[in-house]
């Protein structure tokens, strides 16, 4: 049995990427994972992943992975998959608010005004989305008093990355997982925001490849970048931990808790910290 059998969790936007790792890693252990995504069909989104695949990879990796169709901009949609979870399951123990709109021109040099107003949605599904999640996560968790919810950040909280709109919705993210912390601490759910680096993600695979000069940049060094499944271990670690509350409301670097915790990538590597080039965390916990 695995360190989270027993336990369930909801990750948003995990038909492929950071969500897909993160989704994988809480199964090796045992969790039920609800895997969120809009795709479902394979091939009917550039990059390749479906929710679908996801959850039968999570079932091949120990756990169970319960596949769900969702545009987490669509507010019915995410109040059906949490009745659903409250039906199915009867609880909550883990929500990753993963789910961001990255579009195609996020890494183009264009300033914001030649960039189209759409990006806004950047803000849409990456921030509000974050608090639908929470708000129904939380009248699942709170009564029980148990659950942890983590936002998945980045170092553009503090440091200008690619656009005004990414950096902005970063950066709400880390203060809405914080003020969610002050609310929710009298009821033992713990809010957290955790900031990845550059992680291997079908999407950075590929403009890695097709962009000169993108390895160049300080955020996306090739040297320093994580697999999906490094944050979703150190999310298990945080899961377990005992004393989780005593974190709750902090933004912390993914790779300074992996070193707390004696975490290493899937393949044994030390993802180092980039604290003292990229900035650090403004919250601590509460």
């Amino acid at each position: 049995m695995g360190s989270l059998s027993g336990r369930v969790a909801v990750v948003t936007g995990a038909s492929r990427g950071i969500g897909k790792g993160i989704a994988l890693a809480l199964a090796e252990q045992g969790a039920t994972v609800y895997v969120t995504g809009r795709t479902v069909t394979p091939g009917s989104y550039p990059l390749p992943g479906t929710v679908g695949e996801t959850a039968a990879e999570c079932d091949r990796r120990g756990g169970k992975g319960v596949a769900v169709q969702v545009d987490h901009g669509r507010d019915e949609q995410v109040a059906a998959l949490f009745d659903r979870v409250r039906s199915e399951q009867g609880r909550l123990d883990i929500l990753v608010n993963n789910a961001f709109s990255l579009p195609e021109d996020l890494t183009d040099p264009e300033p914001f005004w030649v960039k189209p107003l759409s990006n806004w949605e950047m803000i849409d599904v990456g921030v509000r989305s974050n608090f639908v999640a929470a708000w129904h996560a939380a009248k699942i968790m709170a009564p029980r008093r148990s659950g942890l919810i983590v936002a998945v950040s980045g170092y553009t909280g503090v440091s200008y990355t690619y656009g005004v709109i990414f950096g902005t919705a970063k950066s709400a993210a880390d203060r809405m997982a914080r003020d969610m912390a002050v609310e929710l601490k009298p009821h033992q759910v713990a809010s957290i925001s955790i900031w990845q680096g550059l992680t291997w993600t079908e999407r950075a695979e590929r403009n890695l490849a097709a962009i000169p000069g993108l390895k160049e940049q300080a955020s996306t060094r090739p040297e320093n970048g994580c697999s999906p499944e490094y944050p979703g271990r150190v999310i298990v670690a945080l899961a377990n931990d005992p004393d989780v509350m005593k974190r709750t409301g902090g933004t912390f670097i993914t790779a300074e808790l992996a070193q707390d915790y004696g975490i290493t990538d899937i393949d044994g590597r030390v993802i180092p910290s980039l604290r003292a080039t990229r900035g650090e965390p403004i919250w601590s916990p509460v």
